[in-house]
């Protein structure tokens, strides 16, 4: 009788197949040749190595100053180490490009092109990060953004019972039906977030077209903890399948084959969030719309933080805007590309080229960290550096604490942001919505209840 020692020894790793093989092959009893032509559909391929040298990759980007060449030199370095994962085919950096994470992590402002292979990590967790862009015709500014503080919801958690959207039912039933979303906390997090902005840099931005003059709506945000969630299941399914197709790979680059019941299940549930994430923003903008008594003029918007599929090519966005139609499936309208809240946001069409790969740029971007932006502006007032920086326009935070590090000193400059743009040809304006004012979350941080229960016991 053949065993599972007998299975081990032959080279095979265990696994739940045994079971059922062990009790083929000796009810069959199976030897020499024959069995081992029955077993070697059980054998698993060789490791996949790293690539010897990197896929090259194009660099639509320029330095303008030192602080900006080590930002450039260290994009490089990472995109260089990135590029070498075996499933990768092409790639791109755009002039918003900095890093976001340890070398080998895909920057923010990255494009990475991969073969019947979905890499959780090239998304991140803030799936489907996204603009939407609702015109409200001639209407006062100022009562917009008024309305738009008391319905939007920044920071934390979710919302409560009473304060809920209503999730379509579509919807509800495609996270019912996918093995990564329906689970009872995948369930609460879609109705609860549902209408929620979170915080970072993050906005709802109120502006005038400076075509027509109509007021407009513009909200920055993604899929909340639904996506956080899901991005957290793909991570787990793709580290198992990088152990035993590819351990050299960095974890942070493990993929899903896009052909296992596994990859099917994720870029479905990636289609569902992308689904949840744009009646996100719907859903506040039709709020707002109520309470003003405005109907919708037109509206469009697009991700810059997702998987995009071409056939058995997969391109994954890190905060890169799409161009290329077969990216949208419903594209209304042009592109969203905003800079900094005191910045016009750019409204842009584009065609694809072998050095944008069909993407621009999704915003302005950063030359350093937060953290070590508040640090340059340490011996300043923060509200003197805010009175400065704000000059001209209506800007609020929702927890009513200024985060100094999403003003716009904490981004690179837009002016040449806009420059590079033509440069490297990667779109063209076709409008802007000039800056009346914006929300963002502020630092709510500072008085979250973990922070004042660790402030309370150290005053004892």
């Amino acid at each position: 009788m053949v065993t599972g020692n007998d299975l081990i020894a032959l080279g095979f790793k265990p696994g739940k197949w045994f079971k059922e093989a062990l009790a083929y092959i000796n009810a069959a009893q199976l030897e020499g040749e024959a069995q081992a032509a029955y077993l070697e559909a059980f054998r698993l391929p060789a490791p996949v190595p790293l690539l010897e040298k990197p896929v090259p990759f194009y660099e639509n980007i320029r330095a303008e100053t030192e602080l900006e060449q080590q930002n450039i030199e260290y994009v490089r370095k990472s995109m260089q180490q990135l590029m070498r994962t075996p499933t990768v085919v092409g790639g791109a950096i755009m002039p918003d490009a900095c890093p976001a994470g340890p070398l080998g992590t895909i920057p923010v402002g990255g494009v990475v092109v991969t073969r019947n292979a979905i890499h959780p990590g090239m998304h991140s967790a803030d799936i489907c990060c996204s603009l939407m862009l609702t015109n409200i015709g001639s209407v006062d500014p100022r009562a917009v953004l008024d309305a738009a503080q008391a319905i939007t919801h920044f920071g934390p958690g979710g919302r409560s019972a009473g304060a809920q959207f209503a999730l379509p039912n579509d919807i509800l039933e495609e996270f019912q039906r996918n093995p990564f979303l329906n689970s009872v906390k995948s369930l609460n997090l879609a109705h609860e977030h549902l209408g929620t902005q979170g915080d970072g840099n993050h906005f709802l931005y109120v502006g005038v077209s400076r075509n027509t003059g109509d007021t407009v709506i513009v909200t920055h945000h993604g899929s909340r903890g639904v996506g956080a969630l899901l991005y957290k299941n793909g991570m787990n399914v793709a580290e198992r399948f990088r152990r035993e197709i590819s351990p050299e790979t960095a974890p942070a680059n493990a993929w899903l084959p896009s052909a296992s019941a596994e990859g099917e299940n994720y870029w479905a549930a990636l289609q569902t969030v992308r689904k949840w994430t744009k009646q996100n923003h719907s859903c506040l903008h039709d709020a707002i719309c109520v309470a003003l008594g405005r109907t919708v003029q037109h509206r469009f918007w697009n991700e810059h933080n997702f998987v995009f599929r071409d056939g058995e090519l997969f391109y994954h966005a890190k905060g890169a805007t799409p161009l290329d139609p077969k990216f949208m499936p419903d594209i209304t309208g042009p592109r969203i590309i905003p800079l900094n809240m005191a910045q016009p946001i750019l409204i842009v069409e584009g065609e694809t080229t072998d050095n944008n790969l069909g993407f621009a740029p999704h915003g302005a971007g950063r030359n350093m960290s937060r953290t070590k932006h508040k640090f340059t502006k340490g011996n300043e007032l923060i509200d003197d550096v805010f009175a400065e920086e704000t000059q001209g326009i209506d800007a609020r935070f929702y927890f009513n604490r200024i985060d100094i590090s999403e003003l716009p000193s904490a981004y690179k400059n837009a002016q040449e942001v806009k420059k590079q743009i033509i440069q490297f040809k990667l779109a063209h304006t076709v409008d802007e919505i000039m800056p009346y004012g914006c929300i963002m979350a502020g630092e709510w941080k500072q008085d979250a209840p973990w922070r004042q229960k660790k402030n309370n016991s150290s005053a004892k």
